[in-house]
């Protein structure tokens, strides 16, 4: 999900972005000063990488914010009617085993995997990839990035992750030992097996 800024010279906001910050070898920023910078600065999204890349996102832009907290509310609405699991907003921080602290657009843990975790997830970010996540790209995302960015996940631990792009009305689904499957502008995506009985309605989104 991208950023936004407004434009001097009109009333509309404009989509800009992330900004890359590269620290290393100057600069080591632990977990705890991460989370500390996003505490203080909560208008921006902080994720850092697994090289110690901090990455800046300000807030999105409408159209973007409208399409994620469509894909948000549809997640949360059946993962409370199926009770297994918690889902969470791109505000949320996850500590990845390759040290990356990533804030997908949308995710959901299953209660059992959170449950056995010792640093339970109040003042830390979540120490563990989200068994599902959802990416949504922007105008201004680089979608090689974002692909990136899944295979991340994948890799460390993520059961099924999907990234939406819909400028071109694609969806490209993501799980562990199966090639990637890309969609070209479907009504629906089906989260089974891991979320059996979910299917994104992207009539919504798109």
């Amino acid at each position: 999900m991208s950023s936004a800024i407004r434009n001097k010279d009109a009333s509309v906001y404009l989509d800009y972005p992330p900004l890359s910050v590269h620290l290393r070898p100057v600069l080591e920023i632990s977990d705890e000063q991460v989370l500390e910078l996003s505490t203080n600065n909560r208008d921006l999204r902080i994720e850092r990488t697994s090289e110690g890349e901090l990455i800046i996102m300000p807030p999105t832009a409408g159209e973007t914010g409208d399409q994620n907290a469509e894909i948000t509310m549809q997640l949360r609405l059946w993962a409370k009617k199926d009770g297994t699991g918690i889902t969470y907003d791109s505000s949320t921080g996850f500590r990845l085993q390759n040290g990356a602290i990533r804030s997908p657009d949308a995710a959901w843990i299953s209660k059992s995997r959170l449950a056995s975790l010792t640093a339970k997830p109040k003042k830390v970010f979540i120490n563990l990839s989200p068994d599902v996540v959802i990416e949504l790209r922007s105008s201004t995302d680089h979608l090689n990035k974002l692909r990136e960015k899944m295979e991340e996940y994948i890799k460390n631990g993520t059961r099924l992750g999907v990234l939406l792009n819909p400028e071109q009305r694609e969806a490209f689904v993501y799980q562990e030992n199966v090639a990637v499957k890309k969609l070209s502008n479907p009504k629906t995506v089906s989260f089974a097996p891991v979320l059996s009985g979910f299917v994104l309605d992207l009539r919504e989104v798109w």
